[in-house]
């Protein structure tokens, strides 16, 4: 039993045996990793997306990462078990959906790399999450620094042995519950999902590790869009337009079955966007 609370999530106390000994066994997120690939159809997603476009014409226009965010994000609230880390050998349900992604400031070898967290409401629309992903991306193309930038910028300028203290302090804290709020909450490392949308890079059939740092179970890379050869409706084979997701899950907080399950919530959206979101008119508002 923990001495101290979370700021970011509450100890799961209901869990059976076995389950409460895994992280035991496993004590690393790279111990405990599991890769799951899955191949999304995105034709109809496509339709949807322009017509949804052409309905709000002066508003920021969605993509396919938009809508792959915002079904992650239902897949989370619906499935709250995925939405789940380990701290301290010990199983926490997280407080908030939280999603993070990587994205250059500019399409340059030497252009910086920088992270983004958005925490998503159960209610919140699909319009309203493109909006606020597009701002972000928009303050990131702009230059516009975050806390976590600036944090980064001056942790490098400290000794390497200094930093590699401060580093373990960090580590210990958290696991012992101790690490202030004021240090997780906008660090992206500290989130249920991390995205990193590869195929906007042209980089396909990627599978990104699970971070040691942070408290991240869930890792999506998206690949390049475009026309894959599946089996068809009749069995034989087909061409379809698809995209790749590979996905890393920390299987110590749920186990596969269940972690499946869940990411069949995205694929729906993915495949079928008006059966979940309705017509594209009435989703723009």
């Amino acid at each position: 039993m923990p001495l101290f609370g979370r700021s970011d999530g509450d100890l799961v106390r209901d869990l059976p045996p076995i389950r409460r000994i895994v992280p035991y066994l496993m004590r690393t997120r790279a111990g405990a990793v599991v890769f799951h690939d899955t191949t999304y159809e995105i034709a109809r997603a496509r339709a949807w997306l322009e017509a949804f476009n052409a309905a709000r014409p002066d508003r920021p226009k969605a993509t396919l990462f938009h809508l792959f965010i915002w079904a992650c994000a239902r897949a989370l609230h619906a499935r709250s078990g995925l939405n789940r880390f380990v701290s301290g050998s010990r199983i926490y349900q997280r407080r908030e959906v939280t999603i993070s992604f990587a994205a250059k400031r500019g399409f340059k070898d030497e252009e910086p790399i920088v992270t983004r967290k958005f925490a998503f409401a159960k209610d919140e629309g699909f319009a309203a999450t493109v909006d606020r992903l597009v701002g972000g991306i928009s303050g990131v193309r702009a230059g516009k620094e975050e806390r976590a930038d600036k944090e980064m910028k001056l942790a490098v300028h400290v000794p390497g042995f200094l930093l590699s203290a401060a580093l373990r302090l960090l580590v210990w804290l958290d696991q012992v519950n101790l690490l202030p709020d004021s240090m997780i909450r906008p660090d992206p490392l500290f989130a249920s999902l991390f995205v990193a949308n590869l195929g906007s890079l042209g980089l396909d059939r990627v599978t990104h590790h699970l971070y040691e740092y942070g408290n991240v179970s869930l890792f999506g890379a998206l690949g390049v869009t475009g026309p894959r050869v599946v089996v068809g409706e009749d069995g034989a084979p087909a061409v379809r337009d698809t995209v790749e997701v590979r996905w890393s899950f920390d299987e110590r907080i749920n186990d596969g079955f269940y972690c499946a399950s869940s990411l069949e919530w995205v694929k729906d959206v993915i495949e079928d966007p008006e059966r979940v979101l309705g017509t594209p008119s009435a989703a723009a508002g």
